[in-house]
């Protein structure tokens, strides 16, 4: 199976000619690397401009480089309940195997199955991508009782007085009273008491 050749100058390439092929041979790293598109989804991610912190392990195997370890890093975002900014830290542990060009595993499997070894080179960016955007949460919480906005003036019920609420009237009910409101002095003169009044009060003629 043909895979594409990794960018040499990206510094998630690694190349793995120091480890050398013999099954067994150990390569242990600590590095950072930079994040240039965000690693996340829509509401959480690792911003572009920050670091991913790789604690990792390189072993050769018979079928590959077998590539073990940590990725942490700092997600960024908003609040899924109250909007509010919410900065969390992310782990995810890794293990991948990059199967040798020839091997019995890259002539059995998809490319979009496993990563290949190519031209001993390995990129380690969509493997720590994926695991880490696996990891984010999906409903960011600022803290993990908030009450969120007030669906009425969209503020933060945090924010708010207790027992914070709005009168909400029926819109039928407010153009009833409207219209009441507008004839009540026309109503209250032709009502009946009104007119017996009137009658009480005109002597009858003789």
């Amino acid at each position: 199976m043909t895979a594409a050749r990794p960018d040499h100058n990206s510094p998630w390439v690694l190349d793995i000619r120091p480890l050398g092929r013999r099954p067994g041979s150990l390569k242990a790293m600590t590095i950072d690397l930079p994040v240039d598109d965000p690693i996340g989804n829509e509401v959480l991610a690792v911003p572009a401009g920050h670091e991913v912190e790789l604690d990792i392990r390189l072993e050769s195997v018979t079928e590959g480089v077998l590539v073990s370890g940590t990725a942490y890093a700092e997600a960024t975002g908003e609040c899924a309940r109250c909007l509010t900014p919410v900065s969390e830290p992310v782990e995810s542990n890794l293990r991948e195997l990059f199967a040798y060009p020839g091997s019995a595993t890259d002539e059995t499997t998809e490319t979009d199955e496993l990563p290949r070894v190519v031209d001993d080179l390995i990129d380690l960016l969509p493997l720590v991508r994926d695991e880490l955007t696996l990891a984010l949460p999906l409903v960011p919480l600022c803290s993990p009782d908030c009450a969120g906005l007030c669906p009425e003036c969209g503020e933060r019920f945090a924010e708010l007085e207790p027992g914070h609420s709005h009168e909400i009237l029926d819109p039928r009910w407010a153009a009833l009273a409207e219209k009441f409101g507008s004839t009540s002095s026309a109503d209250a003169a032709s009502s009946p008491e009104s007119a017996g009044n009137s009658q009480q009060e005109t002597p009858k003629e003789k």
